[in-house]
C-alpha cells in the first residue's frame, strides 16, 4: 500500500480546522481513511467554549481509532460512537443544541481483504479508482440543492436547513445524523485506489471547472496532492472579481489524503 497525506490552511495565520488520517491495523490485511473538514462558525456566540480545531481532533481521533479497532461496527456505527464520544467531552461545558456548535464534514472509507465500505457526509468528497481506471465520485450533494438565497443568511440557514430534514446534515453533536450518510461498499478487488478531499480541494472541480473528477484523480496520483492544493491557490488568487468563487471565501483549508490498495 502506498499512501499520501496534505492539509494547507487557507489562511497560515489562522488553524488548519480540517482532519487527516490514514490507518493501518498491525495485520497489515486493511486500513481506513478519515477526512473532516471543521465548518467555520460565524463571529457571534457558537455556545462552545472550545474551537473548531478542538472538534475536528476530537472527532477525527475518535473515528480513527474505531474504524480500525472496531471492524464489528458499521461505518454509520462508528460515526454515531465518536459524535457521542466527542459531545460527552464538552456535554457539561457548551451548549450542543446550538446549530452552531462545533461541527464537521465527514469523509470515512475502511478496507478490508474482501471489501472497501465507504461513508459520506456534506461536502467533502471520495472518488474511488477501478483497476481498469474509471473513477466514481461518492458526493453528498444535499449543501448544493439548497436555495443559495437562504444560504447568503447564517440566521435562514441554521433556522431552516442546517441538520434539517430537507436541508442538509453535518457530523456536530447528534449521533443519529450518522444514519443521513451517503455509504456503501464494494469488493476490494473492485478498488485499486481512493483519494478524499476537502472543498477546498475540490474547488479545482466543483468551482473552477479545471477538469472532471477522474481528471482530478489522475492530477492527484501523477503530481500529488499538493501539486493539486498549489493550482487551487493559482486560480483563487487569479480570480480577484470573484467570477467563479462568488461569496465563497477567497481560499479555504484543503486536504487531499491518496492511498492506493
Amino acid at each position: 500500500m502506498r499512501s499520501e497525506l496534505i492539509s494547507v490552511p487557507g489562511d497560515p495565520a489562522r488553524p488548519d480546522e480540517d482532519y487527516a488520517s490514514v490507518g493501518l491495523p498491525a495485520s497489515g490485511q486493511g486500513g481506513s481513511i478519515v477526512v473532516l473538514d471543521g465548518v467555520t462558525p460565524p463571529a457571534t456566540d457558537d455556545g462552545c467554549l472550545h474551537s473548531v480545531p478542538w472538534f475536528t481532533a476530537r472527532l477525527g481521533g475518535a473515528l480513527s481509532e474505531l474504524s480500525v479497532s472496531r471492524r464489528d461496527l458499521t461505518l454509520p456505527e462508528v460515526l454515531g460512537h465518536a459524535i457521542a464520544r466527542t459531545a460527552d467531552a464538552h456535554r457539561a461545558t457548551c451548549d450542543l443544541s446550538h446549530p452552531r456548535t462545533p461541527q464537521a464534514t465527514v469523509v470515512l472509507a475502511r478496507w478490508s481483504e474482501a471489501s472497501v465500505e465507504y461513508l459520506v457526509l456534506s461536502d467533502s468528497a471520495l472518488l474511488i479508482e477501478s483497476p481498469a481506471g474509471a473513477v466514481i465520485p461518492v458526493l453528498d450533494d444535499r449543501l448544493s440543492r439548497v436555495p443559495h438565497a437562504t444560504l447568503r443568511s447564517a440566521a435562514a440557514t441554521d433556522a431552516i436547513l442546517r441538520n434539517k430534514e430537507g436541508g442538509f446534515f453535518t457530523a456536530a453533536a447528534d449521533p443519529s445524523v450518522a444514519a443521513r450518510a451517503v455509504t456503501g461498499s464494494l469488493p476490494r478487488s473492485e478498488v485499486r485506489a481512493l483519494t478524499a478531499l476537502t472543498d477546498g480541494a475540490t474547488r479545482w472541480v466543483e468551482k473552477f471547472g479545471e477538469g472532471d473528477w477522474p481528471d482530478l484523480f489522475t492530477l492527484v496520483r501523477k503530481e500529488g496532492g499538493r501539486s493539486l492544493v498549489d493550482r487551487v491557490r493559482a486560480l483563487e488568487q487569479a480570480d480577484t472579481a470573484g467570477v467563479h468563487l462568488g461569496r465563497s471565501k477567497p481560499h479555504d483549508d484543503a486536504t487531499v489524503v491518496y492511498a492506493e490498495l
